[in-house]
């Protein structure tokens, strides 16, 4: 009888996983953030904005008319969708985090092998 109302109050993602151009997307926003060694204010502000990313998305719609004037309209629909799941958040989040820790782990390697020779 109440089997329409089985996942009616589900948190999870009603959506498949991100597309393969959602998560390319995904991933060059987070190196970029990395690159400029924003982590920590950009993983700051996605927790700050989590409750309002479907909200932002919405607004992206909104100001499509004028933005896909300055940014690629293809990729700017693109990201719109992905701000629409309700995991968008934290899988933006994982990846930042993801290039922040290959880029602590490059920047811990030590450049040249040490010399095992005795002078």
């Amino acid at each position: 009888m109440f089997r329409h109302f089985q996942n009616a109050f589900s948190a999870g993602s009603p959506f498949a996983s991100p597309s393969d151009d959602q998560m390319q997307l995904v991933d060059r926003l987070a190196r970029e953030i990395v690159r400029r060694h924003l982590t920590t204010p950009a993983l700051a502000m996605l927790e700050m904005s989590r409750p309002l990313n479907f909200l932002g998305a919405q607004a992206m719609h909104f100001f499509a008319p004028v933005l896909t004037a300055i940014f690629e309209p293809k990729m700017y629909e693109l990201f719109a969708r992905f701000l629409e799941r309700r995991d968008a958040i934290s899988v933006i989040a994982d990846r930042i985090e993801h290039f922040e820790q290959l880029a602590t782990q490059a920047e811990s390697k030590p450049d040249d092998p040490p010399s095992s020779s005795a002078e």
